[in-house]
């Protein structure tokens, strides 16, 4: 009788890799603890960074004695690979902690259906909420993105698909604009159109400083996008005698349609919680205000900003629970994004 021999997986670990990698983490752990005792170094921090960097010595060590040199030097780059996905993933994790942890006792309904027209941060949870803040921001969004989109996606097709003289200068400037601090883009609608033309606060003053900050991310990104469609398929729209902005509206454009909508949610989400240039121009109003073009208008950023200012517990609440708001809208847009995004690599 033939024995069929089970099929091994030498890539996986074995029990004794497994027991190994134990005594490491708990020698690893053992030392940092003494460290800590022993050395003037004190605290939570100063026990991790012993841990981790005991940790990278005992692995490269151990390896570099059982299989050599060059299995030394493959532990010490996984540890310091592990090293920094561990330190990246950290204060995320802690933030997002924290924001739930302080936000969640401010969280009702009747948040979501009041504002703060009657009721002032200080008031109990129970008077007011952030209605006029939510409605605020999804106001200054969707102003930006009209004014954005047609720009950045216009922008992109000339620097990929007409390639003129000035593709030069445009990319450097783009460039150059995504690095400008959103603070300069809020002086810069304050002393250039509010005050010499408009005089007065309101939510399209904010929404032009946005389309400012909104425009850069949506042309970067468009741009690697068209770069990503083969050339095959313009050189097909123009054997089919089709002509360049033919080819580009009915070729280029649908090919990419999926990478065009993953830009602009980025533009969305980079603006989503700047705070600078709505607290210079759009005034903070506390109750609904559905005219962007009149009149002060709330934001989630100004109402964060402005409860935190009051400094009572209520007030605080308040804060905590609009920040919670914000960045769920944020994590929402991000994650639509990639989803988005993974869908075109997948098709």
């Amino acid at each position: 009788m033939t024995m069929i021999p089970t099929p091994t997986k030498p890539w996986a670990a074995s029990t004794k890799d497994r027991a190994v990698d134990g005594s490491i983490f708990a020698l690893s752990l053992l030392s940092s603890y003494l460290l800590v005792f022993l050395t003037p170094l004190k605290g939570k921090l100063a026990c991790f960074v012993c841990f981790f960097l005991a940790y990278a010595i005992f692995t490269t060590a151990f390896k570099g004695i059982q299989r050599g040199n060059a299995a030394a030097k493959d532990a010490l780059v996984n540890s310091l690979v592990a090293i920094g996905a561990i330190v990246t993933v950290i204060p995320a994790a802690s933030i997002l902690a924290t924001v739930l942890k302080k936000g969640l006792p401010g969280i009702s309904f009747n948040l979501f259906t009041h504002d703060m027209a009657l009721a002032t941060p200080t008031d109990p949870l129970s008077n007011g909420g952030l209605l006029h803040a939510i409605t605020g921001t999804l106001t200054l969004m969707v102003l930006a993105l009209i004014m954005s989109v047609p720009i950045g996606i216009l922008t992109a097709l000339y620097l990929t698909e007409i390639k003129g003289r000035f593709t030069g200068p445009i990319r450097f400037l783009v460039q150059a604009m995504s690095g400008v601090p959103s603070i300069v883009a809020g002086l810069f609608i304050l002393s250039a159109i509010l005050y010499p033309i408009t005089k007065g606060y309101s939510g399209f003053m904010g929404a032009l400083a946005l389309t400012i900050l909104m425009i850069p991310t949506i042309a970067r990104t468009s741009e690697e996008v068209l770069n990503l469609i083969p050339n095959d398929l313009r050189e097909a729209g123009t054997a089919l005698g089709g002509t360049q902005w033919r080819t580009v509206a009915m070729i280029v454009l649908p090919a990419a349609r999926s990478g065009l909508v993953t830009a602009v949610i980025l533009g969305v989400a980079r603006i989503a919680g700047e705070t600078a240039p709505i607290l210079l121009l759009t005034g903070g109003g506390d109750k609904v205000n559905p005219n962007a073009f009149t009149g002060p208008m709330g934001s989630l950023p100004y109402y964060i900003w402005k409860s935190f200012n009051a400094g009572s517990p209520e007030a605080i609440t308040r804060a905590w629970a609009g920040l919670l708001v914000l960045v769920g809208l944020v994590l929402f847009l991000f994650t639509s994004a990639r989803f988005l995004g993974s869908r075109k690599v997948s098709k």
